[in-house]
């Protein structure tokens, strides 16, 4: 029976990689031991989830028992550490040109006469929004810190002009807001940017591994021996080449998975297999690519440099970081070059949104036509691994 499988050319050529696999330190670090460790490596450096204890001054001019409530209640903000409390508002900019804090809160001098006077004083903050993420959370905690506090103290100079305690509530909020926060409800950066940075991760190993496989064919001049296992057919040959990559891809993808899910908590309010599905078909698109790119360039070290910018630039226009809907038309359209942006659609669809199956159906689509890219290369690719002149390239 073994030897009756044997003479299958898709077996053949499946063996001898297998083969070249457990020969190769390459190979089997950069299939089965470089994307885990990249996974642990991203979960670790995100691992508290939410951006906490930012350095932060404060500049007091007022001295008085309400300053220091203030100072306080902003170092008690979980995205705030007070470490400085300054007389200066020159020191403190100094402080923040040297990069020592990201934030600056004065309180004026007349800070608590003008509360129990019923008048408005004005506290300034100041925040360095050269990072945009700890900007946004500096912002969003300072201003909800202080708000807290103008509230509570208005509420207790009603109280104390005889006022009852619901009217004085009443009177510091007029207006109420209901807020809902959707998806990400918590703020959680695991949801956000190593939700992204993982696949990310595991496309790069997909893409440059694939290349670097097929490429040593070029630059150890071992096509022909490819092609003749393969009875001269090029889609048995590649296909007998990049299934066992396509296995521990798809390995890799499935402790991506675990990481994601079980390990950070990321929900899961779709579908599991149509998860899974998705990852195949990236892992075939990516492999496939692959092919194009050394049908195209016949050089390992060009596919190479090549593929790492494409595969990088990916997470740039996915959606992610910067929304899709608000980026100018030449970016939209560059977007859709790079599979990871529709699966990346579909994974948040299916994680966090909890979508219908009809809602991922154009990002399904949209695997197929670099799957064809990849197929119509089947005969360049075929008449480059045949000839002689395009072997033992660097």
């Amino acid at each position: 029976m073994l030897n009756n499988l044997t003479k299958i050319p898709l077996i053949r050529v499946m063996r001898r990689e297998t083969r070249r696999i457990a020969d190769s330190w390459v190979l089997i670090f950069s299939t089965m031991v470089a994307p885990v460790v990249a996974f642990l490596i991203i979960i670790w450096l995100f691992s508290d989830g939410v951006v906490r204890d930012l350095p932060v001054a404060v500049v007091d001019m007022d001295h008085t028992a309400l300053s220091s409530r203030v100072t306080r209640m902003v170092d008690a903000t979980p995205v705030c550490k007070v470490l400085f409390r300054l007389n200066s508002a020159d020191e403190a900019q100094k402080m923040m040109d040297e990069g020592k804090i990201d934030a600056i809160v004065i309180l004026p001098n007349d800070l608590e006469r003008k509360i129990v006077n019923s008048d408005t004083p004005a506290v300034a903050v100041y925040i360095n929004n050269t990072n945009v993420v700890k900007g946004g959370a500096l912002k969003s905690g300072l201003y909800t810190t202080l708000s807290t506090i103008s509230a509570g103290v208005k509420v207790q100079v009603a109280i104390k002009k005889g006022q009852t305690p619901a009217q004085a509530i009443e009177k510091a909020r007029p207006v109420k807001v209901n807020v809902h926060l959707l998806f990400n409800p918590f703020g959680n950066y695991s949801y956000f940017l190593v939700l992204g940075l993982l696949p990310l991760l595991a496309v790069v190993f997909i893409f440059l591994g694939s290349v670097y496989a097929l490429g040593m064919e070029f630059k150890e001049g071992t096509a022909s021996e490819l092609i003749k296992l393969a009875d001269q057919k090029i889609g048995v040959a590649l296909a007998g080449k990049m299934l066992p990559y396509t296995f521990l891809f798809f390995m890799d993808m499935m402790i991506m998975n675990i990481f994601l899910l079980k390990t950070l908590g990321t929900p899961l309010h779709g579908s599991l297999i149509t998860i899974l599905f998705s990852e195949f078909l990236l892992i075939i698109s990516y492999q496939l690519l692959a092919v194009l790119f050394l049908k195209l360039t016949a050089n390992l070290r060009l596919s190479l440099s090549l593929g790492s910018a494409y595969t990088m630039m990916a997470l740039t226009f996915s959606g992610l970081t910067f929304p899709s809907m608000a980026m100018p038309l030449m970016a939209k359209l560059f977007s859709l070059i790079f599979p990871y942006t529709f699966w990346l659609q579909i994974f948040i669809s299916q994680t966090l949104r909890g979508e219908p199956l009809s809602e991922v159906l154009y990002p399904f689509l949209a695997f197929i036509p670099f799957i064809l890219g990849g197929l119509l290369a089947f005969p360049g690719i075929k008449r480059k691994l045949s000839h002689p002149k395009y072997w033992f390239r660097e």
